[in-house]
């Protein structure tokens, strides 16, 4: 089974503006919702792929309960703890001219309630996956995702981490299967500007990650694609398929759920990075996520 962790899920409502003007009134032209975190994302565009999964995290008030039984209708398993206070926050995504996005920070995270989501993650199995995604927020510590993976009960357990910063500096040390940093994210970590021209500069900060502890990097570049440094030392890259985007919000998390359904076919990580760059271009060409059969076709074509 594949567990996705999203400490803050949430209702993202996305609203469409041909020209956002601050301070004025503004009339939108359509709007819809989703449901959000990074996780979230990932077991949304795995069940697209036909991939079951299970959905861990916090959820709290009304939104909480929407968000559990919109995706319980949308056929993924959910095992969320419920907050005794607060509700889950709700995102407003602005889409015109540029994207403007508004988060909303999480409820706060009782001490029972963090020892009941431990004890799910301590019943994870060797075979199983899971997938730790979503930055780090003022009500969650830089050690927190480390903490998760110290607890779980096999070490054979892969682990796919999608987070930033400190969140991901801690936890490498317990070699992580996947970690897949964006190319402003990578930028971030090692102080120095990455441009997707230089292949060997982002392939050495990819490595120096590997030294950390990292078993397998993917680094996301929006529309040139993306590149793999595997724990062999192959350094693989594809570039995204042609499209018109969007909505880029969300593409990084379909990479990661794509990827995931790649290594499952076959364990082929070229394969598994073909699939995942198709995944995320698709959702980007999409105002939502990408339907399954829309990522196969990018698929057929790019392989």
């Amino acid at each position: 089974m594949i567990y996705t962790l999203t400490y803050n899920p949430s209702i993202d409502y996305l609203v469409t503006v041909d020209d956002l003007q601050i301070g004025k009134l503004n009339r939108m032209r359509k709007d819809t919702y989703l449901y959000g975190g990074k996780g979230v994302n990932v077991s949304q565009v795995l069940k697209e792929l036909g991939i079951d999964n299970t959905a861990l995290g916090f959820v709290a008030g009304f939104t909480g309960r929407e968000i559990e039984e919109g995706l319980r209708k949308l056929g993924i398993n959910t095992d969320f703890v419920h907050l005794p206070e607060g509700h889950s926050r709700i995102n407003i995504k602005f889409h015109g001219i540029e994207e403007t996005e508004v988060n909303a920070p999480g409820p706060f995270v009782d001490a029972v309630s963090m020892r009941a989501l431990r004890d799910k993650i301590g019943q994870i199995g060797s075979d199983d996956i899971l997938v730790l995604a979503g930055a780090s927020t003022a009500n969650m510590e830089n050690d927190t995702f480390a903490s998760f993976i110290s607890e779980l009960p096999y070490r054979d357990t892969k682990v796919i981490l999608d987070t930033n910063g400190e969140a991901l500096v801690n936890a490498l040390c317990y070699h992580p299967f996947l970690i897949k940093p964006n190319l402003f994210e990578l930028s971030e970590l090692f102080h120095e500007e990455f441009v997707t021209s230089d292949t060997n500069g982002i392939a050495n900060a990819a490595k120096r990650l590997q030294d950390k502890g990292a078993r397998n990097v993917l680094i996301s570049m929006g529309e040139d694609g993306a590149i793999l440094v595997t724990e062999d030392g192959r350094i693989i890259s594809r570039p995204a398929p042609a499209g018109i985007v969007v909505n880029s919000v969300g593409s990084g998390d379909s990479m990661v759920a794509g990827f995931l359904a790649g290594y499952l076919e076959n364990q082929n990580l070229e394969d598994a990075l073909c699939l995942g760059v198709c995944a995320g271009s698709a959702s980007a060409f999409n105002e939502g996520f990408a339907k399954g059969d829309e990522i196969m076709q990018l698929y057929r074509l790019a392989r």
